[in-house]
């Protein structure tokens, strides 16, 4: 008969829940190490106790039980000496084998690949956005309860973020209104749906959605007081220059909309043609022209236009990045464990719709 008992091949490791989920513990820290020396002490103890001046001498398994508890408290209560592992890849594997059992999700992806971490970062912000408003559209019931909890933390830290620096709240209206229509489907069909958890959860989380949805509404810019040298005081050439930068229509228009000089600027046929080169083929843009008054291809509301029959190109200060080699998923800043003689060429980014594509089976 075979032995049954602790796996061989691991002493196991320690997990903490927090805010964000499960997250393991370092094996290794010094400071946990410490406090283990000092909780494992409490076994070779006596415990004594004043009760009408009785003695109560406790024996060796409830002096284990009462260290065992004291260990539980210490990793809950003393958040300084907690110490986690924070990989900000995984392994993308669609089948099981005999090391790895089962097949990477989409929640256990989202989970650990720190997004939390990642709406700080203004390269990543626009990326993360995205990513949470396809996973709104579509993928939303393919999320475990673990994976739901995160993401409407993080949504809710996202929401907090653009309350406080007010950063492209356009962008987020967009996504919470994509992720209200969708729950509103969802819970119309009752019975009908696959959402994990309580349909009251649920309906909390919909009234929580409004609510942002109404803070934004609301939301004030703050007018920036600065004596110094302001943007339309830039020469002409210097203002044309920024607004050919820019990727976004509507960036365009907000951007019109602060004098008239900008506006006059932002009308111009030649920067609307130039963006509608830089997101369209040829062919595309040439199915659908739109002619204006004075017999001219109207360019602004053919960008407008070919938005929705086709996508625009995506830009993104940083993204996610796949090892063709290793099979994982990482952030490029902060690298993975390659085995490839020159990893560069094995990398390869990854969109967020491409990052919704790899977890599709």
């Amino acid at each position: 008969m075979p032995f049954l008992g602790q796996d061989w091949r691991s002493p196991g490791w320690r997990w903490v829940k927090t805010e964000d989920g499960w997250k393991r513990c370092e094996p290794f820290s010094h400071a946990l190490e410490d406090g283990n020396n000092q909780l494992n002490d409490i076994s070779h103890t006596v415990i004594i106790t004043e009760d009408d001046e009785n003695e109560e001498v406790y024996n060796t398994e409830d002096c284990e039980f009462a260290a065992k508890k004291r260990k539980k408290d210490h990793f809950r209560n003393n958040t300084d000496s907690q110490c986690f592992y924070r990989e900000k890849w995984i392994y993308v594997h669609k089948e099981s084998t005999k090391e790895r059992h089962g097949y990477c999700t989409l929640g256990e992806a989202f989970n650990r690949l720190d997004f939390s971490s990642a709406i700080q970062d203004i390269r990543r912000f626009n990326y993360v956005v995205k990513l949470l408003q396809l996973i709104a559209k579509s993928q939303l019931t393919s999320l475990s309860g673990a994976a739901q909890k995160n993401y409407f933390n993080i949504l809710d830290k996202i929401v907090q973020k653009v309350m406080e620096d007010q950063y492209n709240p356009r962008l987020i209206k967009d996504l919470l209104q994509d992720l209200s229509s969708t729950l509103c489907i969802l819970i119309r069909g009752v019975g009908k749906s696959v959402l994990v958890g309580n349909i009251n959860i649920w309906i909390c989380r919909l009234e929580t959605i409004l609510l942002w949805q109404q803070q934004l509404k609301n939301l004030q810019m703050n007018k920036q007081v600065n004596n110094g040298l302001t943007l339309s005081d830039l020469p002409l050439h210097m203002l044309n220059n920024i607004l050919y930068r820019f990727s976004d229509g509507w960036d365009i228009i907000t951007l019109g909309q602060v004098t008239p000089t900008l506006y006059m600027l932002s009308e111009d046929r030649q920067l609307w043609k130039k963006l509608c080169q830089y997101h369209f083929a040829e062919k595309q843009f040439c199915r659908h022209l739109i002619p204006s008054e004075k017999g001219h291809i109207d360019w602004k509301l053919m960008y407008f236009a070919l938005q929705k029959y086709y996508p625009i190109k995506e830009q993104y200060g940083d993204t996610l990045h796949f090892c063709r080699h290793c099979s994982i998923l990482f952030w490029k800043d902060t690298g993975h464990p390659c085995t490839a003689s020159d990893p560069n060429t094995c990398l390869m980014p990854v969109s967020p719709q491409h990052f919704i594509d790899l977890f599709k089976f």
